[in-house]
């Protein structure tokens, strides 16, 4: 058995927040609670023993990446992923099925998970232009990661020119259309290798085969995940192809693991709604949504309000959000936990995340951008409302030193402090739900001027 289960502990009067206690065989984990990404195995520029020393409860690891990096099989006769990456609490895998989208329709519309998964506010895309989008005129042209990184990276994965550069025929190719690198039949999705070129297949029995080599305590059904982009006819396919899979998940997991069914349907009323009754009909341990969630953030809170009404009480889990506004968004209409990259993938971009009474708004996305030359001589902490080890001894000028200098261990004290501030926010949502609070810690983030 896998020693699952969960409890609703308080519910806010006001809004359908609720704080929860989720139960695992390695811990437990505090609900509303943000799930930091581990893709392969690390939270990226961080050690495991960092996670600890934060006060990390969890973690999620991506399934497809670990099967064909370094693979499932050697993770699984080294003694499991909890083992080989030195963490021993609670981990969630998703099931592979997000690279149908990510290598798929996400190249092919050019579209991502994190940064430009609402197509209509392509103008806020994190890690974009930070000056452009909080009229920082003064900020100097930077690169956004370490030439070190980059080098490294087109080594392993392959890929040509850097961000920004030009083709032979003088046309930039940041927006331009990839090539789709899935295959997708009723049977399952067969993947290309970025890495090497070959063809990999992955269905429902084969993800909960992988899944239970990685030994990671919840996991995923294997789903597909759409594009905003897809029409209803192609996203309804998808959706009962989802239906399909996640009955066959349940036949292949292993009894050991907690597994979660996904809510697929896109941004349609009806297809959400016949999705979120079938999934909460089957015997899943939890409940996820993913898929395509609109065209802005304004759908994807219409797409919760169709569906979250309609489920019971087992744990909900919101596949790939994460920002600090939809976080308040979503606890208030019942999410329990939330999985996502931009925290960590912003820091190492040069946005460091800051409070309200720091400074920090909805208008700037709560960030400081580092690069900008007027923390050239800046002698204060990134938040000096924050405790992190990174703002408790380092300063402004400094990181934007080592930012602007590539200095690597830029990425691990941004990292620390990003990480850090998200889980101190989670723990103050929490503790307002169980004070009755909640609406008033959210109106004084999101309102903050």
């Amino acid at each position: 058995m896998s020693g699952f289960s969960f409890e609703v502990l308080d519910r806010d009067q006001v809004s359908n927040a609720r704080a929860g206690l989720i139960k695992t065989r390695r811990g437990d984990i505090q609900t509303p609670y943000l799930v930091p990404v581990a893709t392969l195995g690390s939270v990226r520029a961080l050690g495991s023993d960092d996670l600890v020393s934060l006060g990390v409860s969890c973690a999620l690891a991506n399934t497809y990446h670990l099967h064909l990096k370094p693979g499932d099989e050697l993770i699984r006769r080294l003694g499991g992923l909890h083992r080989f990456m030195g963490f021993s609490r609670p981990l969630f895998t998703d099931s592979g099925g997000f690279q149908a989208f990510s290598l798929g329709f996400g190249r092919e519309h050019n579209i991502a998970k994190i940064g430009n998964i609402f197509p209509q506010e392509l103008n806020l895309i994190p890690g974009g232009n930070d000056c452009q989008q909080q009229g920082d005129e003064q900020c100097e042209e930077e690169p956004l990661e370490s030439e070190i990184y980059r080098s490294n990276y087109r080594k392993s994965y392959g890929g040509g020119a850097k961000e920004g550069s030009k083709r032979a025929d003088g046309k930039g190719q940041k927006n331009a259309r990839k090539e789709n690198l899935t295959k997708i039949t009723d049977q399952g999705i067969s993947f290309k290798s970025m890495a090497d070129g070959a063809w990999h297949f992955l269905d429902a029995e084969r993800s909960m085969r992988i899944q239970s080599n990685l030994g990671s305590d919840i996991i995923m059904s294997f789903d597909e995940c759409t594009s905003p982009l897809s029409d209803y006819d192609y996203t309804k396919k998808a959706m009962y192809r989802t239906h399909d899979w996640a009955e066959e998940s349940i036949r292949y997991h292993d009894k050991s693991q907690a597994i979660y069914g996904i809510i697929q349907g896109g941004w349609f009323e009806d297809l959400r709604r016949t999705s979120t009754d079938f999934i909460v009909s089957q015997p899943f341990d939890g409940i996820a949504i993913g898929g395509s969630l609109g065209n802005s953030k304004q759908d994807m809170h219409q797409v919760l309000d169709w569906t979250i009404p309609r489920l019971d009480d087992r744990p909900r889990h919101l596949l790939g959000i994460g920002e600090i506004d939809d976080i308040f968004e979503c606890v208030a209409r019942g999410i329990d936990t939330f999985d996502c990259v931009s925290p960590t993938r912003i820091a190492r971009r040069g946005s460091l995340l800051l409070s309200p009474q720091s400074g920090g708004s909805r208008q700037n996305k709560f960030r400081l951008n580092i690069k900008s030359a007027r923390f050239k001589g800046d002698d204060l902490p990134v938040d000096p409302a924050c405790s992190c080890p990174t703002c408790c001894t380092y300063s402004r000028a400094y990181l934007r030193h080592l930012y602007v200098s590539r200095e690597l261990s830029y990425f691990r004290l941004a990292t620390l402090h990003n990480l850090h501030f998200m889980l101190r926010l989670m723990e103050s949502i929490r503790e307002s739900i169980r004070c009755g609070s909640f609406m008033e810690l959210r109106d004084r983030w999101l309102k903050a001027i």
